[in-house]
């Protein structure tokens, strides 16, 4: 039986995983690797930790029998590699936001129209475009030194194949890639005087890119959300993933490149050969762990969910904007701040648990209206990643959502995604689809309460809409 390798590059760490063609976990293992912040909005990691992570990771499993490898990691990100395929400088992250004003400089040399087309997004400050403009623009003696650019996981993947490549799903967040055509845009790079030499060849996320030292097959893989989108079976129109990782994502496949005109949620290549959109809030599991740290120290999100299940919905008037690092959706904003709003002296701390749980929730529901005004739909709805181990929060996303809420059997996110497309690559299954519906179990499904919570959401989401469309920036 096939022995299939998924590698995931976190921001927090890395995650290999082995699945076998059935789908089933076999073994894995991960490392921590830390994160740089040396200016406020800054956000930088070092490629190297990421690589001695995944060979610690590689070297803990210990499983010399592999048939293929997928690579998946956090996106945007941009490692500056010289002539001697040396990195630069630090990588810049997803998360990073100091590139405003290069933004500013790609909707002015491209045009907001056109620009729009062509990547089916804004420029946005996470983004790789914005990234090396920046770098071109306050570190000139970096930039010309600059020979290739990668994505974080195609970092891995040079390493592990001397291969320089990336896929579509991941590239499509690059703000340079024609995503309706999926290829990288000949009009984009040459309006932002960029030479496309910089740039890898662009794979499909299940074609074979290079292979290692022994010869193992490694598949073009995907960006964190499309794998993970592939790790959840949402890879066909109606099954909508919502991600409560660091970062909350509602993800919806789409059968044409179809795109928010406002800007407000993304649209990108998928996994699948086809497209998706997907609503990203920036602080979603990483506000209610900042919220742990900082406010609550010493307790459990257990106890947390504990506390907050004690208050009824809304927190009597008590509303929390979880804008801790700016966001994207529905704002695009990197100056967007978190608030607390509405407090008395009649709130507690438990009221202040569950404003949280309330605010991240209806951050999400920004991004699942945004994908219906796509003209999508939501006959199911899959819950993952860190939050999905919460009952009190999958029950909450229900009755915000009004609608039924699954979990699933295995949940390892974004490297068993990349594992299922390291066999379709292979041909042990003939296409994403037939893989996912192969491999990918439901737990169990929550349905939202008998109790009237929804209407007390809805009353109490119109008071959150009112303090977020207040915007202090």
């Amino acid at each position: 039986m096939a022995k299939l390798l998924g590698i995931d590059v976190g921001t927090s760490g890395c995650k290999v995983l082995l699945i076998d063609e059935n789908g089933t976990v076999l073994k894995q293992a991960s490392a921590e690797y830390p994160l740089s912040v040396p200016r406020p909005m800054w956000s930088e990691q070092n490629p190297e930790d990421w690589w001695q992570g995944v060979q610690t990771c590689l070297a803990e499993l210990n499983e010399p029998n592999v048939d293929a490898i997928g690579v998946t990691g956090q996106m945007h990100g941009a490692v500056f590699l010289d002539e001697n395929d040396q990195v630069i400088r630090p990588a810049i992250l997803w998360n990073d936001q100091r590139t405003v004003e290069e933004c500013k400089e790609m909707d002015q040399k491209v045009g907001l129209e056109r620009l729009r087309s062509i990547t089916c997004n804004p420029p946005m400050t996470g983004f790789q475009a914005p990234k090396l403009l920046w770098l071109r623009n306050h570190e000139p003696e970096n930039f010309k030194k600059v020979q290739t650019v990668l994505l974080p996981k195609d970092y891995i993947r040079f390493r592990l194949t001397g291969v320089k490549a990336t896929e579509v799903s991941d590239a499509s967040g690059t703000g340079l890639l024609d995503v309706p055509n999926r290829t990288w845009s000949h009009e984009m790079l040459q309006a932002l005087d960029l030479n496309e030499s910089l740039f890898p060849r662009c794979f499909e996320s299940s074609e074979v890119s290079g292979k290692t030292d022994l010869g193992i097959p490694v598949v073009g893989g995907g960006g964190d959300q499309a794998a993970g989108a592939v790790g959840t079976g949402a890879v066909t129109e109606g099954i909508i993933s919502v991600s409560l990782g660091t970062s909350g994502v509602v993800f919806t496949a789409l059968k044409a490149a179809n795109y928010d005109r406002a800007g407000a949620a993304h649209t990108f290549c998928h996994a699948n050969g086809q497209w998706h959109a997907m609503g990203v809030m920036l602080s979603c599991g990483g506000a209610l762990r900042w919220y742990r740290d900082t406010i609550t120290p010493g307790l459990t999100y257990d106890q947390i969910s504990a506390e907050a299940s004690a208050v009824a919905p809304g927190c009597e008037g008590l509303t929390f904007l979880p804008y801790l690092t700016g966001e994207r959706c529905p704002h695009n904003d990197p100056y967007a701040r978190a608030t607390f709003a509405g407090m008395t002296l009649g709130h507690t701390r438990s009221h202040i648990s569950r404003a949280v749980f309330e605010g991240i929730s209806f951050g999400l529901l920004d991004g699942m209206n945004l994908l219906l005004n796509l003209g999508t739909t939501a006959s199911e709805i899959r819950v993952t990643s860190g939050g999905a181990k919460s009952p009190f929060w999958v029950q909450m996303l229900a009755d915000v959502f009004e609608k039924p809420c699954s979990t699933l059997e295995c949940d390892e996110g974004p490297a068993y995604g990349a594992a299922i497309l390291a066999g379709v690559g292979i041909g042990i299954w003939p296409n994403v689809e037939v893989a996912c519906a192969r491999s990918i179990k439901i737990r169990s499904q929550v349905s939202p309460s008998s109790t009237n919570y929804h209407a007390s959401y809805t009353k109490y989401r119109d008071l959150y809409v009112k303090t977020r469309d207040w915007n202090p920036s």
